[in-house]
């Protein structure tokens, strides 16, 4: 059952009380310390000691008993469990995934990402169901006119609520004669899809209100947001976004081969708009303004040669980096999801201080002496050590990646990924108490 305003902060503030007593300090002095700690190491100063970061949604839910699907359902019970496995391990900066109204999602009827208690089991984590949504042929389709071919080709195979929308005709040759069209909106089809649309829509404002603004309920209990999350702006590359969400993984390795040069016309395409869009950074006294540029999912070692990286990835790339320094982004972040050891030269060209950067599967320490100059790194206790391993074994190797990655700043510690929802609630503790054994500068 959903708290009352006047009952949650009750709980806050028992949680604040509890706080203040365990560690001694307002939560007030317990945020500037952390928050110090976090931007001082990304800035490539040494702070007083190793930072430790935890995206905690799966495993707070875990933690407390609650299944995964609460996530998208029920929003002041993971919200709780996130608060109460913040205050029991206190890490220094803490993140969510981006996950969204379970009833908006379900009205919408996604076919490409799917999420626990929907079209998944409650306790398994959101998953995507990835397809070819733009057709091999599609290409010109595409070029001509982006946004008549989103609506009317990519929506309505993307989400069963928007198949409506297939049958609309070409939107750049409505002009003024939209009164053509409109025995369509008259239609049952038209009719079931308006009513979609405001049913979701009223479930995701239902969703913000319970939410609410999470990042200043856990800022008054002591912890910033890990500058890793914050959406701030920045220019994205196009390749990861694109072979996601549009030919798939597989078609764009197809397009390589058979029609290069269409692909690299849609991926000019997106990072276009994608800069066009793109706006100036906000600074904040004392804080160096963090971006987002990096290509997340399908750029690893595992999935492109150097030379298909070199021809389909870098460039773009490379002009979403400089972009986002262009409109005065001081760090931009990045996820190397999966191996990036053959691509860790190419950022040795930016200057010191300029990258934060996640670590997956990536030797972290090759990563450390490569990018150490110009990079803080983010990393990487494996998830299967988290879900598998003892006590023992995480602390061991937490303190292997502390003394070696953590020499002269420029390192904080966390899991290999964010979704790791089988971590055993005792391996998160162990990790995030190693740095106050092993981390002391």
């Amino acid at each position: 059952m959903e708290k009352s305003r006047e009952e949650i902060l009750v709980d806050d503030r028992e949680l604040r009380e509890e706080i203040q007593k365990k560690h001694g300090k307002s939560v007030e002095e317990l945020y500037y310390e952390r928050e110090k700690r976090l931007y001082d190491t990304i800035t490539l100063k040494i702070p007083d000691r190793v930072p430790v970061l935890f995206c905690g949604t799966y495993p707070a839910c875990k933690y407390a008993g609650i299944p995964f699907s609460s996530v998208y359902y029920d929003a002041p019970a993971w919200k709780n469990a996130l608060k109460r496995m913040l205050v029991d391990f206190a890490p220094d900066g803490w993140g969510n995934i981006n996950s969204g109204a379970g009833t908006a999602l379900d009205i919408l009827d996604s076919n490409y990402e799917w999420h626990p208690g929907g079209k998944l089991p409650p306790d398994l984590p959101h998953q995507i169901n990835e397809q070819e949504y733009m057709k091999e042929d599609e290409y010109d389709l595409f070029l001509f006119d982006p946004s008549d071919y989103i609506i009317r080709y990519w929506l309505p195979r993307v989400y069963n609520s928007m198949k409506p929308l297939a049958k609309l005709p070409p939107i750049m040759g409505l002009g003024t004669f939209v009164a053509s069209i409109v025995t369509l909106f008259d239609s049952p089809d038209f009719e079931q899809f308006a009513k979609a649309m405001k049913q979701a829509g009223q479930e995701k404002k239902k969703w913000d209100k319970a939410v609410g603004d999470l990042n200043q309920e856990m800022a008054s209990l002591g912890f910033p947001q890990d500058p890793f999350w914050k959406m701030e702006g920045g220019v994205s590359p196009p390749f990861s976004g694109f072979s996601n969400s549009f030919r798939g993984f597989r078609g764009v390795v197809i397009d390589m081969f058979r029609q290069p040069d269409k692909l690299k016309a849609a991926l000019e395409k997106f990072l276009e708009f994608r800069i066009a869009r793109a706006k100036p950074a906000a600074h904040q006294e004392g804080k160096p303004a963090v971006g987002g540029a990096g290509e997340s999912h399908r750029v690893s070692d595992e999935f492109l040669s150097i030379n298909q990286f070199e021809e389909f990835v870098w460039p773009y790339w490379k002009r979403a980096i400089q972009t986002t320094f262009d409109l005065g982004y001081d760090v931009i972040r990045m996820f190397f999801e999966g191996r990036r050891d053959n691509q860790l030269e190419y950022f040795t060209e930016f200057p010191k201080g300029t990258f934060y950067i996640r670590i997956q599967e990536t030797d972290i320490f090759r990563a450390k002496e490569i990018l150490g100059d110009c990079a803080c790194l983010i990393g990487s206790v494996p998830v299967s050590l988290l879900s598998t391993g003892s006590p023992s074994e995480v602390e061991e190797y937490c303190k292997k990646l502390i003394e070696t990655c953590g020499k002269n700043g420029g390192f904080m510690l966390t899991s290999s990924t964010t979704g790791y929802g089988e971590a055993k609630p005792e391996n998160v503790k162990t990790m995030i108490e190693s740095v106050e054994k092993y981390g002391r500068y």
